[in-house]
């Protein structure tokens, strides 16, 4: 059976996660800029929850992929923290300037973890190179490439991601990711005879506020403070039935 491997921005929606029958959970903070670094106080609820295989996304801001030495150290030191902690799996990605994997940040990143596994995020997506990037990544030890195809979603890529498939021939698993739905979830698996697939599962959840201030932002000027994205459960468990059957 396909690994679903669901994206959790809350610790509710690591419990929804769970309940809908996900194998796997990425532990991020701001999903909204694609995926941070979760708190320790996530990460130690999560921890709680028996049965659940927790990985955790290692990436200090929002933005492109190029980063200080500083942000470098700080990465390296949340890793340190996620894998003493005894953490499944992180997920990480760094570039060059010029587009290409950044192999010897990346390669640090694996020995740091230790044993916990790796994945190379989506800043694969945003490279210049993917047949390169991938034998890159697969050289710095990675266990795993979450990957929309280099295409706005993972249905669209599916092209490259056949070719990203055969290329990898076993050495590191291909997981397709981005607009993965119950509808085509299964689809994309077959076309790229892919063993894993990433979803974020989720949908619009109003506040339950009783008293709002409208008028207030707390970051961009077009958010609504008062709605956000949250892991559905009869989404997830509509993606776990799409693909039991593979």
């Amino acid at each position: 059976m396909a690994v679903l491997e669901i994206c959790c921005g809350t610790i509710d929606d690591v419990v929804v996660a769970q309940a809908g029958g996900a194998d796997r959970v990425e532990l991020c903070a701001a999903l909204g800029e694609g995926g941070v670094t979760p708190s320790a106080g996530f990460l130690e609820l999560a921890d709680q929850m028996k049965g659940l295989c927790l990985h955790a996304i290692v990436r200090p801001r929002g933005g492109d992929f190029l980063y200080s030495a500083r942000e470098k150290q700080c990465m390296l030191e949340d890793i340190r923290f996620f894998a003493s902690f005894g953490l499944s799996g992180i997920v990480v990605g760094a570039l060059t300037a010029a587009g290409d994997v950044d192999t010897e940040f990346v390669q640090a990143c694996v020995e740091e973890a230790g044993g916990c596994s790796v994945t190379f995020h989506r800043a694969f997506d945003v490279c210049r190179e993917p047949a390169r990037a991938l034998e890159d990544i697969i050289r710095c030890g990675c266990d795993r490439l979450l990957t929309s195809g280099q295409a706005p979603t993972a249905e669209a890529g599916i092209p490259l991601l056949q070719k990203l498939v055969a290329q990898a021939d076993g050495r590191i698993s291909i997981m397709p990711g981005c607009g993965v739905t119950p509808a085509n979830a299964a689809h994309i698996l077959r076309m790229t005879e892919a063993t894993e697939i990433h979803a974020s599962a989720s949908s619009l959840h109003r506040s339950t506020m009783q008293y709002s201030n409208a008028a207030v932002r707390m970051g961009r000027t077009d958010a609504d403070e008062y709605s956000r994205k949250a892991t559905d459960p009869d989404i997830v468990r509509r993606l776990r039935e799409a693909i039991s059957t593979l």
